[in-house]
């Protein structure tokens, strides 16, 4: 894709470019299939005249057999093309599929800003499949603009006038069938637009549902999507009149130049001009045609919804990094000194932290925007408005971020689960590090979790692990952290699920797994916080004190009410 991001139409010629082959295969094909639609009337026509007309058997047989072979001919075209160009667009989708993807899961971020999961998964399927769509088409167009030509070429041969109505007829036709599909291209758009929303207000409602259930929130949540749906089923009420409108109008004025066609040609053939068999042929081209027009206004409205959905990829894929792209590697075996000097984002404000290798430190923050802050700081998904995050004394902004992530990992508190087995779950980020994943599995208690399954580790679990319990999705989740075994460990809140005593468990655990790497606990949990090294408060968007749990607690009456709440 260009610098400056890719456009609309980039998208769509680009879509169309990467089937070339297959969408010129399927229109020669499919232009061989019209061509033959178009000479069966001729055929027909010159059997009336040079057969029936004369009673020559012969001539009658060599007819019938050169409409057998029209017939074969055209029937294996069509089959073969249809098969081709399905194939281009299920290709063309699918590599938008990917593309997206790939910019959606750039270590750089950014496509997902301002748009629900549900949104770019919208994006993704309906839309990449309209797009995909606009490669199946073009062989269709092509197709159907050559049984145009081929029957203007044949009337022509029958009659100048006629052949001559034709070739001045179709393009008028051809503009008005474009002009009348630009209100179907901007209410596609905006029909996908509000499905998207749509999509992203339900995905989003479903992964938050005990949540809403426990507030007592549900009516409200109704409520919500209730309006959404609405706007969005408006929104396709008047794509789909804008639709009916369009294919109306071209019915319309195509059904009125093919009765033009046939009046002229009944009047040629009283006047003695045309033969009986030419208006026969005449007569069945013109009705022929009906089909080539019908085609030609199913592709300008499928080149409509292309377009719309093409503008709506293109903003995904050209929407801007929400950090630079350095081009330093941490070195390997990084220490995993942290260090943020001076730092200022969104809440916090001005905050100086050493975080020495090997450590374990609490960081405790009443205001959970300052935590998510810091979070997104230390897990570069933004860079700080001022002031620097350093990794072993280099800035996060000079390293690649994909180099990053497989130093430092920040494990949220709410991280979803695969649609998998547990073990596949721990190992995402462990490899095939057997002892790592035995490791991790002990220390955040996931192993009992396992023990309660019925297949054990093997079990498979529900999309987003809904099949488990919040305490033990948790725990699988801080067993996925901690086999990952990064030089940096950030974790938020890996227990605010987990009951007292498996909470103690996992925080003696934590220690010994974490030995000489660098862990970062951000929490309020008591039991956590009394096995790290040291404690930092902040406080509105600072830090405020500096400690071990237990002076702290003695000595700070804001931390004793943010951990003893």
């Amino acid at each position: 894709m260009p610098t400056g991001g890719p456009t609309g139409g980039l998208v769509l010629r680009q879509a169309i470019r990467g089937q070339r082959r297959r969408v010129i295969t399927a229109s020669l094909l499919g232009m061989t299939h019209q061509g033959c639609e178009a000479l069966v009337p001729v055929v027909i026509g010159a059997t009336i005249d040079t057969a029936v007309a004369t009673g020559s058997t012969s001539a009658l047989l060599r007819l019938l057999i050169a409409l057998a072979v029209l017939f074969l001919v055209l029937s294996t075209c069509y089959r073969v093309s249809a098969r081709i160009t399905e194939g281009s667009g299920e290709l063309a989708a699918h590599r938008l599929r990917l593309d997206l993807a790939t910019r959606v899961l750039d270590p750089r971020g950014g496509a997902d800003a301002n748009r629900l999961p549900g949104a770019l998964t919208s994006i993704a399927t309906n839309d990449a499949r309209r797009v995909g769509s606009v490669a199946t088409i073009i062989a269709y167009g092509v197709s159907a603009v050559a049984a145009l030509v081929i029957s203007a070429v044949a009337l022509l041969r029958i009659s100048v006038p006629l052949g001559l109505l034709v070739l001045l007829g179709i393009p008028p036709l051809l503009w008005l069938g474009h002009r009348i599909s630009r209100p179907l291209e901007q209410r596609s758009e905006a029909e996908q637009e509000r499905a998207a929303h749509a999509s992203g207000v339900a995905a989003d409602l479903v992964s938050g549902l005990r949540v809403l259930k426990g507030m007592g929130a549900e009516s409200a949540a109704v409520a919500r999507y209730r309006t959404t749906s609405q706007d969005s089923l408006s929104a396709a009420l008047r794509a789909a009149r804008s639709r009916a409108g369009h294919e109306g109008a071209v019915l319309a004025l195509t059904g009125v130049f093919i009765a033009v066609i046939g009046v002229v040609g009944a009047y040629l053939a009283m006047d003695g001009s045309i033969s009986v068999g030419d208006l026969v042929a005449a007569v069945g081209l013109a009705q022929f045609l009906l089909g080539p027009f019908q085609l030609l206004g199913y592709v300008n409205a499928e080149l409509a919804q292309g377009r719309a959905s093409a503008k709506r990829i293109a903003e995904v894929l050209a929407s801007p990094e929400a950090v630079g792209t350095g081009h330093d590697v941490p070195a390997d075996g990084a220490a995993g000194h942290v260090a943020l000097r001076g730092v200022t984002l969104g809440t916090l404000k001005g905050v100086d932290l050493e975080l020495p290798a090997g450590s374990l430190t609490g960081i405790v923050a009443r205001d959970a925007a300052a935590a998510n802050d810091l979070l997104v700081c230390l897990a570069r998904e933004a860079d700080p408005a001022e002031g620097a995050v350093e990794l072993d004394g280099a800035p996060l902004t000079s390293l690649d971020p994909d180099a990053l992530r497989r130093v430092v990992l920040v494990a949220h508190h709410d991280a979803d689960l695969f649609e998998s087995t547990l073990l596949d779950n721990v190992r995402a980020g462990a490899a095939d590090d057997t002892a790592a994943v035995e490791r991790a599995l002990r220390a955040s208690a996931a192993d009992d979790v396992a023990r309660l399954l019925p297949d054990g580790g093997d079990t498979l679990l529900a999309e987003r692990g809904r099949s488990l319990s919040g305490g033990q999705r948790q725990r699988v989740a801080l067993a996925r952290a901690l086999a990952a075994d990064r030089p940096v460990l950030v974790l938020h809140d890996p227990t605010t699920a987990v009951d007292t005593v498996t909470e103690s468990h996992i925080a003696a655990r934590l220690r010994e797994v974490r030995r000489d790497r660098t862990t970062i606990l951000v929490t309020t949990s008591p039991a956590l916080l009394a096995v790290t090294d040291r404690v930092i408060v902040l406080e509105d968007g600072a830090v405020q004190a500096t400690g071990r749990h237990t002076e702290l607690l003695a000595a700070d009456a804001t931390y004793r009410a943010a951990v003893l709440a």
